[in-house]
């Protein structure tokens, strides 16, 4: 059992009572508002959680937008003008919480309409004590890292969270949610276990973990990765030469043979420290950016995290072959859209 799935049944059950207190229409957390008789319209942030909810609303008829565009730095991206008209018609709002979408937040809240209501994914599922803050999210900032979908367990209770809104919404859907989260989940267990199965593969003193972008925290802890470092400091500029020198010596003294980059985030920075110290530089690590393009089979959440752990395990001289073997396709038709 992993570390944060302990505490599962304790929050699902204060998210039950929250839930049956109130609405929380127009407020943050993840109440169950009033139940609609049209066609549901949900908007979410970030790519990966926007496929979450399309493949828990498959089939059902519900009209899933998507807010921020793939390839976008989510920490720094800033709604554009057409997003306000989407929300105003949202009659959910998903967010990842945590503080990685604020700006969106804050639209949400100043442009729903009558009866619309905001759930913080991460927020409600993760007990506070589970917080990570590290390299590129230090405590002091008060913002803990947020990057709770690359850690499957965790993706689980988002997708049941999900399942649970949207029935209470869409009451006569609530069959069909449910079958679509077990179809899910059973997906998340097969990917958990070959995730499981290919760590094994690779000897412990060498599951360490440089990345540029700090993605890997809530993963690494549930693992079995020690993440080094990232080379994006917190205010997401560039890094000084401080932080360079510094990252170079601590790749030195660890012996860590590979330092992987992100598509979002081409980094010279990581190049400069693979030349200086021998390191390996793998550069196309995801950090919310799917697979493939719309409609194609690989489009998924499911092959976004198998194609990290893929390119992770085999940069390491491990097999990756439980993983390859996976069924990462959605449960459904991913139909949706994204705002202009």
């Amino acid at each position: 059992m992993g570390r944060w799935q302990r505490r599962s049944s304790v929050l699902a059950l204060v998210c039950l009572i929250a839930a049956c207190g109130g609405s929380n229409e127009g407020h943050l957390g993840c109440g169950f508002g009033r139940a609609t008789g049209s066609r549901l319209r949900v908007a979410a942030s970030v790519v990966p959680i926007t496929n979450i909810v399309s493949n828990i609303a498959a089939g059902s008829g519900t009209a899933v937008t998507g807010l921020v565009p793939e390839g976008t730095n989510s920490h720094t991206y800033e709604p554009a003008p057409g997003v306000a008209a989407t929300l105003e018609d949202a009659d959910i709002v998903f967010l990842n919480g945590l503080a990685l979408d604020e700006p969106i937040e804050q639209l949400a809240l100043a442009n729903l309409g009558r009866g619309g209501q905001v759930c913080e994914l991460g927020t409600t599922i993760l007990d506070p004590d589970d917080y990570i803050f590290d390299f590129s999210f230090p405590r002091e900032a008060g913002k803990p890292n947020p990057h709770l979908w690359t850690d499957p367990p965790l993706v689980d209770r988002y997708a049941a969270l999900i399942r649970d809104v949207l029935s209470a919404r869409d009451p006569k859907n609530t069959v069909l949610y449910a079958s679509n989260y077990r179809a899910f989940s059973n997906r998340i267990t097969s990917l958990d276990d070959a995730i499981r199965i290919a760590t094994a593969t690779i000897p412990e003193f060498d599951r360490q973990l440089l990345t540029y972008h700090d993605a890997f925290a809530y993963f690494a802890a549930e693992y079995g990765w020690t993440v080094l470092g990232a080379v994006q400091p917190s205010s997401f500029d560039d890094p000084t030469p401080s932080d360079i020198a510094d990252l170079i010596d601590q790749v030195r003294g660890t012996g860590v043979p590979v330092i992987f980059g992100s598509e979002v985030f081409p980094s010279p920075v990581l190049e400069q420290i693979a030349s200086e110290t021998g390191a390996r530089y793998v550069d196309d690590l995801r950090d919310d950016d799917l697979p493939g393009a719309p409609g194609d089979v690989d489009h998924t959440w499911l092959a976004l995290i198998r194609f990290n752990m893929v390119t992770i395990v085999e940069a390491f001289g491990g097999d990756a072959s439980a993983l390859l073997a996976l069924d990462v396709s959605n449960v459904g038709p991913d139909t949706a859209e994204y705002a202009p």
